[in-house]
């Protein structure tokens, strides 16, 4: 192995990994911790236990490092990127007042502050873990919203307007100082560089939201290209160059390149979660069958579901297990059993709603942006899924893609690290040169047929005819 490297940290809501690539973007070394489960007291909170976004960071990098057999002194940047719509509120020293808010949590999307002596900070968890690094108050612009933040999304600065800071609650000298993606936060503090096991001085990197940071390791960048990205929060995107103040059918966010946005479609709340809700209720023996066959709980229920038909004869699943603020009553749900049905088809079933419902929202997205999608590219975990692959392929009619090696978040913030070092001349080059080659899965006709009649005439009116039941059963299990 030779240098220089770059290293890139994604936390999300269910893990924290660690990647060291070289600068040609293969991956050389790697850790993952696991999060612990989300603190729920009551209904509508939710929030990650004591330091657990941190910890579970260092983590996954003391593992990585251990791995890595070169210099580290080679080690040339650190980018970093955690989960996003998060809360962190700190104390004067840059210390934890209350756990890490989650994006699950009303109270993120609210005017709340901590009603403290000790509060001094709001910020999110780039913020939150870029002073743990670096021991400095600055967070990427790129992943403050709107709807959270009092930001001027043309400038990229705080707003100087009075009125969102009253409506969000918080004051202009609460917040930290803005930075762009691909700037350098600063050095790694001595005690960063203990609790991680990186080497200390080393240049650590603000990138962006993490859907935008994960795009930016799958490659993407093109206008008529979509990335579904499949995590705990399933969502779809494209770049593009306008500030769409007030889409219908998408958010405009900040992308990963300055004074670049990102499209995202609606999608869906514990997407990715769900497969595992179903792993977790077949129990050990499942998981023990698995492992005795040297596969994973996926891989192994993953070969039942293949030899289910496309539509899972006639078994449907709606992905409400985490109801959106508006329509609180919303409960998950699959119907249309009976007795050729097995844990296969469920499982197939899971990805099949998966796939329709972010169809059915990126082709709202496109009509509102009157653009004709040419490719899908998946991104996360799933992505690993040969049938999961064929499914999308199939869904959206038209190539769906995947990175051979890693890719995703910690790639992008990778490339971000390379270009703020100088690795690489800037973050297009840079991703340019450091995405991984990619396997495409053309889509099966005779599925898409299926998958379509299935869509028009059924899937989607599903809620229109449930809303009214769960409406009423709310009261009595809410």
């Amino acid at each position: 192995m030779t240098g220089p490297y770059l290293i890139g940290v994604d936390c999300g809501t269910q893990s924290a990994k660690v990647v060291v690539f070289d600068a040609s973007g293969t991956p050389v070394a790697r850790g993952q911790q696991v999060l612990r489960p989300m603190s729920r007291p009551r209904h509508g909170v939710a929030f990650h236990p004591d330091d657990d976004l941190w910890d579970a960071i260092c983590t996954a990098s003391q593992r990585a490092m251990s791995r890595f057999e070169d210099d580290p002194t080679e080690i040339a940047g650190v980018g970093i990127c955690p989960i996003r719509c998060c809360k962190a509120f700190l104390k004067a020293d840059g210390s934890l007042l209350e756990p890490v808010i989650s994006w699950m949590d009303d109270r993120a999307y609210q005017p709340y502050v901590p009603d403290d002596a000790d509060f001094a900070y709001a910020t999110t968890t780039t913020g939150y873990i870029a002073h743990r690094f670096t021991g400095q108050f600055k967070d990427t612009a790129a992943n403050n919203i709107r709807l959270q933040w009092p930001i001027d999304t043309d400038t990229w600065e705080w707003s100087d307007d009075p009125a969102p800071y009253a409506e969000l609650g918080v004051r202009r000298d609460q917040l930290f100082e803005l930075q762009m993606p691909g700037d350098v936060i600063g050095p790694l503090t001595a005690a960063a560089a203990a609790a991680t096991g990186l080497p200390e001085g080393v240049p650590v990197v603000a990138t962006a939201n993490d859907k935008a940071v994960e795009m930016l390791g799958a490659g993407s960048l093109g206008e008529r290209t979509a990335l579904v990205s499949l995590g705990t929060y399933i969502a779809a995107m494209v770049h593009g160059h306008e500030n769409h103040r007030d889409p219908v059918s998408f958010w405009t966010n900040f992308a990963s390149i300055p004074h670049r946005y990102l499209y995202e479609s609606n999608g869906v709340r514990r997407g990715m979660w769900t497969l595992t809700w179903f792993l977790d209720l077949l129990g050990d023996e499942v998981a023990e069958r698995a492992v005795s066959l040297g596969l994973s709980r996926e891989q192994y229920i993953e070969q039942e579901a293949a030899m289910v038909p496309a539509g899972s004869e006639g078994l449907m699943t709606v992905l409400d297990w985490l109801a959106t603020t508006d329509k609180p009553f919303r409960k998950g749900m699959m119907l249309g059993f009976d007795a050729r049905h097995t844990r296969g088809h469920v499982y197939r079933s899971i990805l099949e709603a998966i796939a329709l419902t972010m169809k059915f929202h990126v082709d709202a997205m496109c009509a509102e942006l009157g653009i004709t999608l040419e490719e899908i590219v998946v991104s996360g975990g799933g992505s690993n899924s040969l049938l999961f692959m064929q499914i999308f392929a199939d869904v959206f009619g038209i190539p769906a893609s995947r990175s051979v090696e890693a890719g995703g978040a910690s790639l992008g913030s990778a490339v971000c690290a390379a270009a703020a070092v100088g690795v690489h001349p800037d973050i297009e080059t840079a991703a340019q040169r450091m995405a991984q080659r990619r396997e495409t899965f053309a889509p099966d006709a005779s599925n898409g047929v299926v998958y379509a009649r299935m869509a028009e005439t059924v899937y989607h009116d599903i809620r229109n005819h449930t809303d009214a039941l769960f409406e009423r059963a709310y009261p009595i299990f809410h």
